[in-house]
C-alpha cells in the first residue's frame, strides 16, 4: 500500500502485463533454401530457439507468441517443446500485418475500433522481437521494456549505431532527444539522412491499446505492397503520441541473418562468446577458434579441451577431464576425470567418472560406460551398458549388450545382435574374460567368472566359472607345403 496526500492508503500499482511477439513468418529468400530462415542453425540450435530462450528469461512461455507463416507446421514442431504460443500469419503481408493477425492473441476481441471500446486488453505492453536475430539478450529486452515503461511511451524502438548503416532504416530524432520523429528507409533517405549511423533494429515495445487502436491506419502504398511496422512511428507521430528510442550498447546483438554469410558471422560470434564463458568458468580451451562448442554445452572446471574438438547439443562434461583433438561429442553426459583420446565419436551416451575412451572409439546412441571403464582403439558400441572397470581395448563391436564389472573383452570380439529381422541381447556377467576374436551370437549369456577361449563362436549360454571353446580342432599335416611346392615345379617343366 502507498500513502496519498489525503492520508488514505491506495493499492500499490500493478506492474504492466507484458506479451512478447516474435516475428518468425518469413521465408528468407536470400538464403536460397527450402527450409524456413528461422530454423537454420547457429550455435547448435535453430535461430528462432535462441530468440525464444532470451524471451523466456523475461516472460513466461504462456506470454510469448511466435508468429509463424512460411512452413508453419515445421517451425511449430521445431520449437514446440518450449511451451510458447503460436499465431498463424497465413498470408505474409509484412511485419505490420503480422501484428494485425495477432490482435486477438495479444489484445482480445473487439479491439482496434479506434474509439477505445476494445474489450480484450489482455496485455498492457507488447514487445516485438525479430525471430532471425539470435544474439539478442534477455538483458537488452528487459532494458527496452523498462525504458518504455519509464518514458510512458506509446512506441519504443531499439536502435543501434553501425559503422556501415547501409540498407537499414535510419532513426530520425527530434533535436537529438529520446523522441523519434520518423524512421527513414534507405531508399527514401536524403544524402544528409544517409549520414545518420543510428539504425532501427526491428525490436519494439508498444502500448498495446494504442497499437491496436491505430494499427489499421497502416498503408500498403509502398514498393512491396506490405504493411510495415516501422510506419507505426509515423502513424503515432501524426496522432501526437510519444515515440522514443533507446540504443543498445552492443550493435551486434540486433543483427539479423538474411544471408548465409551473415549467418556464419553470427555463428562465429556466438561460439566465441561461448568459449569465453567457459574460460571464465575455469575450463581450458586451446585455440578456441578451432573448436565447435554449441550454446547449451556445459563443462566443469579444470577440464582441458584441445584444438579441433566438437561439443554438440546438450552435452555435459564433468571436471578434470581431457578432451583430445578431433573428438566429436553430441548430446552426451561425461563424468569427472574422463579422458577422451583423439578421434573419438560419441552420441547420446553416458560415461562414468575416470573412464578412458579412444583413440577412435565410436559410441553410438544408448552407450553407457561405467566408472573407470576403458574403450580403446576402433571399438564401436551401441545400446550397451559397460560395467565399472571393464575393458574393451581393441577392434571390437559391442551392440545390444549388458556387460558387468571387471570384464575383459579381447581384440576382435563381436556381439552378433541382429539376425536380419530382430535385435537380440548379449549378457556378460561380472569378471568374465572374453578371448580375442570371439563371436557371441545373441541371445546368449556368459556367466560370472567364465572364460571364453580365443577365436570361439559362442551360440549357447556359458555357466559361471566355465571355459567355453567354440572352435574346430586344429590338425597339422607335416610336409604338405613342401610337397605342394615340388608338385608345382614338376608342372612348370
Amino acid at each position: 500500500m502507498v500513502k496519498k496526500p489525503d492520508g488514505k492508503s491506495r493499492p500499490n500499482p500493478q506492474p504492466p502485463r507484458i506479451a512478447i511477439a516474435i516475428m518468425a513468418a518469413g521465408k528468407g529468400t536470400r538464403l536460397k533454401s527450402k527450409y524456413p530462415k528461422v530454423l537454420h542453425e547457429i550455435g547448435g540450435k535453430p535461430i528462432l530457439a535462441h530468440v525464444i530462450a532470451a524471451a523466456q528469461k523475461v516472460a513466461p512461455a504462456q506470454d510469448i507468441f511466435v508468429i509463424i507463416g512460411h512452413e508453419a507446421d515445421r517451425v511449430r514442431e521445431a520449437v514446440a517443446g518450449t511451451g510458447v504460443n503460436f499465431v498463424l500469419q497465413a498470408a505474409q503481408r509484412g511485419t505490420g500485418h503480422a501484428l494485425m493477425v495477432a490482435r486477438e492473441a495479444l489484445f482480445g476481441r473487439g479491439s482496434g475500433s479506434g474509439d477505445g471500446s476494445g474489450t480484450g486488453n489482455k496485455y498492457d505492453h507488447v514487445i516485438v522481437l525479430s525471430g532471425d536475430a539470435p544474439l539478442i539478450t534477455a538483458e537488452t529486452i528487459q532494458k527496452l521494456s523498462a525504458f518504455h515503461t519509464a518514458q510512458k511511451a506509446t512506441m519504443t524502438l531499439l536502435s543501434a549505431d553501425l559503422d556501415d548503416p547501409y540498407g537499414y532504416g535510419r532513426v530520425f530524432r527530434k533535436g537529438g532527444r529520446v523522441d523519434v520523429q520518423a524512421i527513414v528507409e534507405e531508399k527514401s533517405a536524403t544524402p544528409q539522412q544517409k549520414k545518420i549511423r543510428e539504425i532501427n533494429s526491428g525490436f519494439y515495445a508498444f502500448d498495446a491499446r494504442a497499437l491496436y487502436e491505430h494499427i489499421d491506419r497502416l498503408s500498403t502504398e509502398n514498393a512491396h505492397g506490405e504493411y510495415y511496422l516501422t510506419d507505426m512511428a509515423g502513424v503515432f507521430h501524426r496522432a501526437r503520441k510519444k515515440v522514443v528510442a533507446i540504443k543498445t550498447s552492443d550493435a551486434g546483438e540486433v543483427l539479423g541473418s538474411n544471408t548465409r554469410t551473415e549467418m556464419m558471422v553470427l555463428d562465429a560470434r556466438l561460439r566465441l562468446a561461448k568459449c569465453r564463458e567457459l574460460l571464465e568458468q575455469g575450463v581450458t580451451i586451446f585455440y578456441p577458434h578451432t573448436c565447435v562448442i554449441d550454446s547449451d554445452v556445459e563443462v566443469g572446471a579444470d577440464t582441458v579441451i584441445e584444438p579441433f574438438v566438437q561439443l554438440l547439443g546438450k552435452t555435459k562434461i564433468g571436471a578434470d577431464c581431457r578432451i583430445r583433438s578431433y573428438s566429436v561429442i553430441g548430446n552426451s553426459v561425461i563424468g569427472d576425470r574422463v579422458t577422451v583420446k583423439p578421434g573419438t565419436i560419441m552420441e547420446d551416451s553416458r560415461v562414468g567418472a575416470g573412464a578412458v575412451l579412444g583413440p577412435y572409439s565410436h559410441l553410438r546412441p544408448g552407450s553407457d560406460v561405467g566408472e573407470g571403464a576403458h574403450l580403446g582403439n576402433f571399438v564401436e558400441t551401441k545400446k550397451i551398458k559397460l560395467g565399472k572397470g571393464s575393458k574393451a581395448n581393441h577392434l571390437s563391436y559391442l551392440g545390444d549388450a549388458e556387460i558387468g564389472e571387471g570384464v575383459n573383452i579381447g581384440a576382435g570380439t563381436i556381439t552378433c545382435n541382429y539376425d536380419g529381422v530382430n535385435k537380440h541381447k548379449t549378457v556378460i556377467e561380472d569378471g568374465v574374460f572374453i578371448g580375442s576374436d570371439s563371436t557371441l551370437v545373441a541371445p546368449v549369456k556368459i556367466g560370472r567368472g567364465a572364460y571364453v577361449a580365443a577365436a570361439s563362436c559362442i551360440t549357447e549360454d556359458v555357466p559361471a566359472d566355465a571355459l567355453a571353446l567354440g572352435r574346430s580342432r586344429q590338425s597339422v599335416k607335416e610336409g604338405w607345403a613342401r610337397a605342394k611346392r615340388e608338385g608345382q615345379k614338376e608342372k612348370n617343366r
